[in-house]
C-alpha cells in the first residue's frame, strides 16, 4: 500500500485550525443531541424510551402500508421494521405509559383479526419500563465516561499525561460527532448504538496510538527538528498503514450497510461513519491538541522515555 500512497509530505499540523472549526462544528452537534435525549424530543428507541417490542413471523410477508393501516385502527403509533428474505415483522410502541395496557396482545388479535388467512407466530414480546428506560440512559453515559477516563490513564502510563488528555479529547469528540450525526438525520438512539459508540472509541484509540507511537521514535531521531515537523513526518509515514486498515474496514460495512438487512443497517452505518471520523481525529485533534498544549505552555519538546518503554504492537 505504501508503495501505491507513494512518500507524502502532507502538511497535517498546518491544516489544525481549519480542523478545529469543523470539530467544533461536530462537538456542537453532539452536545445538542445530549440535550434531545436527555429530554427525549430525539428518536429514542425503546431501550431507553420504554415501550413495547412484538416480533411476529408470519406465514407470507406482511405488506408494511397494510401493517400500519392495522396498527392505526387500534390507535397504537408504532415502529416497523422488516427481515428481507422473511415473513418477519418487528414492531416497537414507544412510551413507558403503554407498559401495563396489554400492548402485545392488542397487537398480535389486531393482526390475527385483520389477516385471518396469514397466521404467523409469536417470537418475541419484550416490555421496557420508563424507569427501566432511564437507568440504561445512565448506564451508557457512565460506560463511555468510565472508558475516557481509562484512555487517559492508559495513554498517561505509555507516553506522558499530556498525550493520553488529548486521546481522551480526541476518543470524546468522535462520540460526540457520531452521536449529533446520528440524531440530526432522526436515526434511532438506542443500545445498539452505545455499543458502536464504544466500539468506535475502541478503534479511534489504536489508531491515536499509532501515530503517537511514531511521534514518540521520531523525538528519539529527529534532535534538530521542531515539533511539528516531527509530528509531520510521524502522521505521513503512518499514512499509508492507516489507509489500509480504515479502507478495508470500511469495506466491510459499506458491504452490511448496503446489503446487510434492517437490523444490521443503523449498526454498520455508524461504525462506517465512526471509521472516517476516528481517523480524521487521529490525524487531525489528538496531535492538533498536543502540539497545542506545548506551543501555549512551555514550548519545549517532549522528553520521549526510554528505549525500554512498550513497543508499537
Amino acid at each position: 500500500m505504501m508503495e501505491i500512497v507513494g512518500k507524502t509530505n502532507i502538511n497535517f499540523m498546518g491544516q489544525r485550525r481549519i480542523a478545529f472549526v469543523l470539530s467544533g462544528v461536530l462537538v456542537v452537534l453532539g452536545l445538542v443531541a445530549i440535550v434531545r435525549i436527555a429530554t427525549a424530543s430525539a428518536n429514542l428507541g425503546i431501550d431507553f424510551s420504554g415501550g413495547t417490542s412484538v416480533q411476529l413471523n408470519f406465514e407470507r410477508p406482511v405488506h408494511m402500508d397494510e401493517a400500519r393501516r392495522i396498527l392505526s385502527e387500534q390507535h397504537l403509533e408504532a415502529d416497523l421494521q422488516n427481515f428481507t428474505g422473511t415473513a418477519k415483522l418487528l414492531i416497537r410502541v414507544k412510551g413507558g405509559d403503554t407498559i401495563g395496557e396489554h400492548v402485545g396482545e392488542r397487537v398480535q388479535s389486531a393482526f390475527a383479526a385483520a389477516l385471518p388467512d396469514n397466521p404467523f407466530v409469536i417470537d418475541s414480546v419484550t416490555e421496557v419500563g420508563p424507569t427501566i428506560g432511564s437507568r440504561l440512559q445512565k448506564d451508557a453515559g457512565l460506560a463511555i465516561i468510565l472508558s475516557l477516563v481509562g484512555i487517559i490513564i492508559y495513554i498517561a502510563m505509555r507516553f506522558e499525561f499530556r498525550f493520553g488528555v488529548a486521546a481522551a479529547i480526541a476518543t470524546f469528540h468522535d462520540v460526540l460527532a457520531l452521536l449529533g450525526l446520528f440524531v440530526l438525520f432522526g436515526k434511532e438512539v438506542n443500545l445498539l448504538l452505545v455499543t458502536s459508540l464504544l466500539t468506535i472509541g475502541g478503534y479511534s484509540l489504536n489508531d491515536t496510538v499509532v501515530v503517537f507511537d511514531r511521534i514518540r521514535e521520531n523525538l528519539r531521531k529527529r534532535h534538530g527538528e521542531s515539533l511539528e515537523q516531527i509530528m509531520n513526518a510521524g502522521i505521513n509515514q503512518v499514512l499509508g498503514r492507516t489507509l489500509v486498515t480504515s479502507l478495508t474496514t470500511m469495506l466491510v460495512l459499506v458491504t452490511l450497510t448496503l446489503w446487510g438487512g434492517e437490523v444490521l443497517h443503523d449498526f454498520a452505518l455508524a461504525l462506517l461513519i465512526g471509521v472516517a471520523i476516528g481517523t480524521y481525529s487521529s490525524y487531525y485533534v489528538a496531535s492538533s491538541l498536543v502540539l497545542e498544549w506545548y506551543n501555549r505552555t512551555d514550548r519545549t519538546r517532549p522528553t520521549p522515555e526510554d528505549d525500554t518503554a512498550p513497543q508499537r504492537a
